[in-house]
This record gives structure tokens, C-alpha cells and sequence, in this order.
């Protein structure tokens, strides 16, 4: 039984794992999206995102916490610098995985995990959501006094 097992071991021991997922963020915030497995694409979410969280708050006690999970000094600077200018506004959600097939060789899940606000192909055509969530009132008045207006001008 995996009762409380969250962690994906993804077949590697323990220092291995996390040199791999280390190794795997510092690729992602250099080059804002790598192909990898289905597995080690949610694996890496779940390691990546609370780092871009402590990420913007720009703090040496943040920096410390995320050099120590990086071990690359290039890329926590590139995060703190570039990464969390970006998604500073954004509540979470900071990686998205998009499924690609299977890899010709094994047959394995292939996928592509990106940041999310770094690709203009998604991000170029929605406009920004209001952060309010109440409606306006008589919306509904002024779309009746169109539609009137239109029937009005068939008849003539």
C-alpha cells in the first residue's frame, strides 16, 4: 500500500533524484520550456513552482533557501531577476505541461513543461482577466435596447 507516499522516485535513489530535478529547474528557468517525460514533467512541477513562489519576494533568506534546492548561481539569479519580473501578479500556476506523444525509441509519455507566461503563442491572444468578478448592473438593459434598435430598422 502507498499510504502518504507522495513522492515520485521515478526509479533513482534519493540524491540522484534530486540532483536530476535540480539539474532539470535550472534548465527550464534558462531556456523556459524542455521536453522531458510525463513523469518527471510533474515531478519537476512539484519541485519548481515553490521555488519560483520564493522567488518574488526578493530576499537573501529566499535566495539562500533557493540556491540551496538550485546549486546554480546563474540560474537563481536569472530567477529572481527575470522569472519572478514576469509572474509577479500571478498567483501560482506558474509551469504547464502539454503532452507531445510517445518517444519512438521506448514508447514512453513524452511532454513539454514550459513557464507559463513566456509563451506568446497562448498568452498573445487573451486579454488580461479583471480581478474583479462582480457583474455590472444593467448589462442586460443596454443589449435589449440593441436588439430593439435592430428590429426597428428591419421593419422600415
Amino acid at each position: 500500500m502507498r499510504h502518504g507516499k507522495k513522492v515520485n522516485h521515478l526509479g533513482r535513489k534519493t540524491a540522484h533524484r534530486k540532483s536530476m530535478l535540480a539539474n532539470m529547474a535550472c534548465s527550464l528557468i534558462e531556456h523556459k520550456r524542455i521536453n522531458t517525460t510525463v513523469a518527471k514533467a510533474k515531478a519537476l512541477k512539484q519541485f519548481v513552482e515553490p521555488l519560483v513562489t520564493k522567488s518574488k519576494e526578493d530576499t537573501t533568506h529566499n535566495r539562500r533557501i533557493v540556491f540551496s534546492r538550485l546549486r546554480q548561481k546563474e540560474a537563481v539569479a536569472e530567477l529572481f531577476r527575470d522569472v519572478a519580473a514576469k509572474v509577479g501578479d500571478r498567483p501560482g500556476g506558474y509551469t504547464r505541461i502539454i503532452k507531445l506523444g510517445n518517444r519512438l525509441g521506448d514508447n514512453a509519455d513524452m511532454a513539454m513543461i514550459e513557464l507559463v507566461d513566456y509563451n506568446e503563442i497562448y498568452n498573445a491572444d487573451k486579454p488580461k482577466k479583471k480581478t474583479t468578478r462582480r457583474s455590472r448592473r444593467g448589462g442586460s438593459k443596454t443589449v435589449a435596447t440593441v436588439v430593439d434598435t435592430k428590429a426597428s430598422n428591419e421593419e422600415e
